[in-house]
């Protein structure tokens, strides 16, 4: 990921804490997959695994700030190095809140069955949201490993589709609820699953940001898609 620097040493550790996001990285991912997995099926097994993996992620969450904190108070480092240690740190903490998601998702699958809510339920319908969110995801991760600011730019833009999933999803489930008020509870449940599955999209899009944030050295966060056009280019 990192350009080549005097220091081979640090070159080894930037390498090293890389590694170990994109490690994270895959762990989340296969939560993402487990959640929705157990959502299709109505496993509570598959639910249960999302769950256990938390602590795993919680803790290589940990160790990733301890050493890049490590990494910046042995080599003070400046200018662009600064700038992707800021944004490996960031984007931990962004892969840190997916897993968070996922186990929230899992939780909502595990409330779904317990209620013995009737499969008919348009739980289905958010595979195609979900499948952009870990889609999204994927390339965020992948567009970092190269610093690749295209590809950061077009997953901003490709967020607006699973925001517009959301919103048709949202629509369904209140004509569900508004036609028999006994699936308002497992609905309500279906409706913070998919708040979960739009909340993934968003720390996809985090992580965009923090890519033209270390090669182009602007913070485009809370700025138009004009004005993150205009930086990139």
């Amino acid at each position: 990921m990192p350009d080549k620097h005097l220091s081979t040493q640090f070159d080894a550790e930037l390498s090293a804490v890389s590694s170990r996001v994109m490690e994270l990285g895959g762990l989340v991912e296969s939560q993402i997959r487990q959640a929705i997995y157990a959502l299709s099926k109505f496993s509570v097994e598959v639910a249960n695994q999302v769950t256990a993996a938390e602590a795993r992620v919680n803790a290589m969450e940990m160790d990733i700030d301890r050493e890049l904190s490590s990494i910046i108070a042995r080599r003070q480092p400046t200018a662009r190095d600064l700038r992707l240690l800021i944004a490996i740190s960031k984007t931990t903490a962004n892969l840190e809140r997916v897993g968070d998601e996922a186990e929230k998702i899992a939780r909502m699958v595990r409330s779904i069955i317990g209620s013995g809510a009737p499969r008919s339920l348009p739980s289905l319908e958010l595979r195609v949201a979900s499948d952009l969110a870990s889609g999204l995801l994927h390339k965020a991760l992948d567009a970092f490993a190269r610093l690749d600011v295209q590809a950061a730019l077009s997953i901003l833009k490709e967020d607006d589709l699973i925001d517009q999933e959301f919103d048709g999803f949202v629509r369904k489930l209140i004509t569900y609820m508004m036609e028999d008020p006994r699936m308002i509870s497992p609905s309500l449940d279906l409706l913070f699953l998919a708040k979960s599955i739009e909340r993934i999209g968003d720390h996809s899009k985090n992580i965009a940001e923090f890519i033209i944030y270390v090669v182009k050295g602007a913070d485009v966060r809370h700025t138009s898609m004009e004005q993150i056009e205009s930086v990139v280019k």
